[in-house]
């Protein structure tokens, strides 16, 4: 089988990039290689924002209606390809078919809401703030915006961002993770057969170097990033240097708590999917398990025994409910805080170390991994392992479990099940977090709400998703207006 060597896209062209240094992509679940990514030159990205530059104006000219169209021909295009784009994350991320397939779905859903810019895009005013004077606020269009992608949700993260940008009437470069390039390469096929203008939307392939004439480039406007909280700090700090606009949605460390009056039974693959879906390779995943009080030993024996039974396998085989970790790197790095909790002292009830996957002996499996006894103090509790990892920490109150999630840095989610309203609105009221769950595993925002966070889990002022990206990607122009 003949290996693809991914190209840039750049002014509407597909370009073979000059560089001479390649990465392997790799089928996490396989550990083949199923294509080459470049890392592109300076002088390669220099090229996409010139494109990108240089097609604004006559694209910020363009009614924005007009400019919805092609997010409709995208909709549809990307609905045409449905289950070819799910399939392409799950050969190039791990994650299985039906947790792939969902992605898209998360992906579409935001081209379809940029389709409604006409109305989102919409000023306001206010006649006679003085005698004879109106005065109106208009949005408009910056320029070039880039998006910095984690490996973990390839297709969706860019359109978290993209499809605002450009229907606002920017232009955009995606520079997708080098690790899961494929699927953007994918989605970029998809918007050249949607016939968007050339340089409206752009593909730069590489790492840190592009990133870095991405962040330092003065015709650039913006980024958007998601990642790690490390790698959130450093993009934060170096494009606010240079005068652009940042969000960074960063590293997350997210508490389940669990009521006594929780049905535990109905809330169990709610908390299945939290812990161990996508192999925990999410910001969203659940991380911290809360029982209060009683319900302790019911919900430990259960969860341990419902998490035994996930199939493990290749997402793209039947019935398969778990993945493995994106590479061969991250399964050791997941090892390695396994480890720490066993010499910390949390007691290891569920080992998923040692999994094998009959015909995948090769993929960087791990199967669900529980600890128990697990206190605040404890590496394992603070800090992000991004893998199929949970830790029990038995708590005696609301109050206990609220005060402990303050103490951690993060505040991307948390979760509470309960059959109480009262317990729910003091938990949703008080915790200092982006995302809250109510009886909710995985508290993911819709397309038309933003995707929150706070404290060490966000770095900017607005976020990702709905209105949020909406001003996120225009200025707020005011016009004061009087005629003699």
């Amino acid at each position: 089988m003949t290996v693809r060597k991914l190209q840039n896209y750049i002014n509407g062209q597909w370009v073979e990039s000059k560089t001479d240094q390649f990465l392997e992509v790799k089928n996490p679940a396989t550990d083949e290689v199923i294509a080459y990514v470049p890392l592109s030159t300076r002088e390669e990205v220099e090229a996409a924002i010139k494109a990108a530059k240089e097609a604004f104006w006559e694209w910020r000219q363009t009614p924005p209606l007009v400019r919805a169209r092609y997010m409709f021909k995208l909709k549809n295009l990307m609905e045409e390809h449905y289950e070819e784009l799910a399939r392409i994350i799950v050969q190039e991320e791990g994650k299985t078919l039906d947790e792939a397939r969902g992605e898209v779905r998360r992906a579409i859903e935001n081209v379809e809401v940029a389709t409604g810019i006409p109305s989102l895009m919409m000023g306001y005013n206010l006649e006679d703030v003085a005698s004879g004077i109106d005065e109106y606020v208009i949005r408009q269009p910056l320029g070039v915006f880039c998006c910095i992608a984690p490996f973990n949700f390839p297709l969706m993260v860019p359109l978290w961002f993209m499809p605002y940008a450009v229907a606002c009437g920017n232009t955009y470069i995606v520079k997708p993770s080098e690790q899961v390039p494929m699927s953007q390469t994918r989605l970029l096929e998809l918007i050249e057969e949607a016939g968007f203008p050339p340089g409206v939307v752009n593909l730069v392939n590489g790492a840190k170097e592009v990133v870095d004439v991405l962040l330092e480039h003065p015709d650039v406007k913006g980024a958007s990033f998601v990642g790690s909280t490390r790698v959130a700090k450093y993009i934060y700090s170096k494009a606010t240097q240079h005068g652009k606009r940042v969000q960074c949605q960063a590293g997350a460390k997210n508490f389940i708590v669990v009521m006594p009056d929780c049905d535990v039974d109905k809330s169990m693959g709610s908390l299945m999917s939290s812990f161990f879906g996508s192999a925990g390779e999410r910001c969203l995943a659940g991380a911290i398990l809360m029982p209060v009080g009683d319900i302790y030993e019911p919900l430990r024996d259960k969860f341990v025994e419902a998490a035994s039974r996930l199939k493990i396998g290749y997402g793209l085989d039947e019935g398969v409910q778990l993945g493995p970790v994106i590479s061969r790197r991250h399964k050791e790095r997941v090892l390695k805080y396994i480890e720490i909790g066993i010499q910390e002292g949390a007691k290891l009830i569920l080992d998923g170390r040692n999994v094998k996957v009959k015909g995948y002996e090769n993929g960087y499996f791990i199967g669900p991994t529980i600890f128990d006894d697990v206190k605040p103090e404890m590496t394992i509790a603070r800090e992000e392992i991004f893998g199929p990892v949970a830790c029990i920490m038995r708590v005696d109150s609301l109050d206990e479990a609220i005060e402990i999630i303050h103490s951690v840095p993060y505040g991307n989610a948390a979760s509470i099940f309960t059959s109480s309203g009262k317990w729910a609105r003091e938990f949703r009221y008080r915790v200092q977090c982006g995302n809250i769950g109510i009886n909710i595993g995985i508290a993911a925002p819709m397309a038309f709400f933003p995707f929150s966070g706070m404290k060490e889990s966000f770095f900017g002022d607005l976020h990702g998703q709905g209105r949020d990206a909406i001003n996120f990607f225009t200025e707020r122009k005011v016009v004061i207006e009087r005629w003699f």
